[in-house]
């Protein structure tokens, strides 16, 4: 048994102890298990939302996307999602938690009635089951790479370990976990990204190895990709994080409104230097020195391949840092699952069931669904294949047009009708899926959060001519 194999075992043992000593803490009432009690102080609240996003888009996906691309571009995405929740913080935090609600919906439910529950409940469960089949192929990426152990069981594994200490603590296991995770993931990358810069020689000798890899002529300009690229990115961060339920459920669970609007600020940075260290990780594989290309299974295992290298740093510092991918994915794995818990939770099964459903009874249909939703998720991560980054903007694009509709319907209410809002999901979600297609065939090359934006902009309008046209039909009558 290697070092790495020790190091990454002993760290899922302690994560599953860790988690297994706030049971008792979250089986108090669905609040407890759901928000935490609403108990987060700032700190606490700013690491679980930047643990949300410090998962499998900005280890394996951003590390993948700069090997492929050879060039520092994908920072934009951390970067993006900063900004992002610089303005949640500036916006809709303190709202949100002034709200005491659960999910985005009820948010919803709360600005334009019930009827918009179950309408904008379906998409947001789209998006995180998308997104949460993704976190899951990262993670058995990780896995697969340095345990060298089949994809298939790596990916069994991955779930068998989030389904777990999902379902013995809730939001406070996630909660208290995603402080260590926020601990051995910047130890980790931070130290193997220092050593690795030192061995290349620094930027200099970095830039060197690329240009004779084939790398651009500029690997270090982000916006290498083009504005365009560039553009949809920060849109589809900054919109997405607004009404992203995993990232922003910690804002419900904070103590109060103040609290909530410090830590998304506070939050923002935590993620933005992130992305630099594993994208710098990602150039630092592409020169070849350290990683033989042929012997990847898949661009998805460059960053642990590399960390495990033993020409690139030692196996302790490489075992510490695989730990710290490990826990930036799992502190991304369990939110993003818990947010599709939640949302059929209270979305689905409490609305539908108000008299039915008890507080302790929502408790244990919480448990079951931790369970039901992982099974859900697990045939999705086994057999769908993609880029990372490319198809968990799918999700992004569909939160994007919930980002905004709230921002709208709370600061200018009067634009926009329950009807606009229907429609601006699906009819979103239907130009996207029309876009994809025509990308995929070359008939166009269009961002698809572009369409995804625009079509819900025009649905939210046409909602407002029916409601003009149908009062002046009932004033003619």
């Amino acid at each position: 048994m290697t070092l790495h194999v020790i190091i990454i075992a002993g760290y899922f043992l302690f994560v599953l102890l860790l988690s297994a000593s706030t049971r008792k803490a979250s089986s108090r009432s669905s609040s407890d298990f759901l928000v935490a009690g609403r108990s987060m102080g700032v700190w606490v609240c700013a690491s679980v939302i930047a643990g949300e996003w410090l998962g499998g888009m900005s280890t394996i996906g951003v590390s993948e996307s700069a090997y492929l691309k050879g060039s520092l571009q994908p920072v934009l995405y951390n970067l993006s999602i900063a900004l992002g929740m610089v303005v949640i913080g500036f916006t809709v935090a303190a709202k949100y938690r002034e709200r005491r609600v659960h999910t985005v919906s009820e948010m919803l439910v709360h600005l334009f009635g019930p009827g918009a529950r179950t309408a904008t409940a379906i998409p947001f469960l789209l998006a995180y089951v998308i997104l949460g089949f993704v976190q899951l192929q990262t993670c058995a990426g990780v896995m697969s790479g340095v345990l060298h152990l089949p994809w298939n069981l790596s990916v069994l594994l991955s779930s068998l370990v989030t389904t777990l200490y999902t379902y013995l603590g809730g939001m406070h296991a996630i909660a208290l976990v995603n402080i260590v995770h926020l601990v051995v993931r910047t130890l980790g990358i931070g130290l193997a990204c220092v050593l690795g810069m030192i061995k290349v020689g620094g930027f200099g000798g970095l830039q060197r190895s690329l240009l004779l890899s084939g790398a651009p002529a500029h690997p270090f300009n982000p916006f290498s990709g083009g504005l365009d690229y560039a553009l949809s990115l920060f849109l589809g961060g900054f919109l997405g994080g607004l009404a992203t339920q995993a990232s922003i459920k910690p804002i419900f669970s904070a103590k109060d409104p103040a609290t909530a609007k410090r830590a998304s600020l506070l939050s923002s940075l935590l993620i933005a230097p992130f992305g630099l260290l594993t994208a710098l990780l990602g150039l630092i594989a592409r020169t070849g020195n350290f990683v033989d290309p042929a012997s990847l299974s898949n661009t998805k295992s460059v960053l642990p391949a590399l960390l495990a290298s033993p020409s690139f740093v030692s196996p302790w510092v490489g075992g510490i840092a695989i730990a710290g991918i490990l826990a930036a994915i799992l502190s991304t794995v369990a939110p993003v699952n818990f947010a599709v818990v939640t949302i059929a939770a209270k979305d689905l099964y409490q609305a539908k069931n108000p008299e039915r459903v008890d507080d302790q009874r929502l408790v244990a249909i919480s448990r079951r669904l931790v369970i039901l939703v992982n099974l859900l998720i697990l045939p999705l991560a086994l057999f769908v294949k993609g880029s990372v980054l490319d198809t968990a903007y799918l999700s992004y694009s569909i939160r994007s047009i919930g980002g905004v509709i709230i921002v709208l319907a709370l600061y200018r209410r009067g634009w926009i009708n329950l009807i606009g809002v229907k429609m601006a999901f699906w009819g979103g979600i239907a130009a996207m899926a029309v876009l994809i297609f025509l990308n995929a065939r070359g008939v166009l090359h269009v961002p698809q959060l572009y369409g995804a934006l625009g079509a819900a902009l025009f649905f939210l309008f046409l909602g407002r001519v029916f409601e003009a046209l149908s009062k002046r039909r009932w004033r003619g009558s």
